[in-house]
């Protein structure tokens, strides 16, 4: 019964914030009454935030040393989808420098 009780209020309190984060971002993505490049880190931000709330709450990773294997599994899909998406961005420049008409 303990559990449950836990996991409710876990679950509860994950909802509630990621609601207020993501009503955040709608908000200033709607609002216009900052300047674009503030609207844009705001958002990032709340988007950042998201993850660490549904991380926590939802997927209960911590630093605990029953998680540990979960979190270096994650640490690892991190690296791998960062070097995924650094080369597949430096492939496309490259092939866009390469494609460019050459100067007469």
């Amino acid at each position: 019964m303990q559990h449950e009780t836990v996991s409710y209020r876990s679950n509860t309190t994950g909802f509630v914030l990621s609601l207020l984060l993501t009503l955040a971002s709608f908000g200033m993505a709607m609002g216009g009454a900052f300047p674009p490049s503030i609207s844009i880190a705001t958002i990032v931000l709340s988007a950042v935030l998201q993850i660490i709330v549904q991380m926590h709450f939802f997927l209960h990773l911590d630093a605990s040393s029953e998680q540990r294997w979960n979190v270096l599994a994650f640490a690892y899909t991190l690296i791998i989808i960062v070097f995924v998406v650094a080369g597949t961005l430096w492939i496309m420049y490259n092939t866009g420098i390469r494609m460019m008409p050459m100067p007469n």
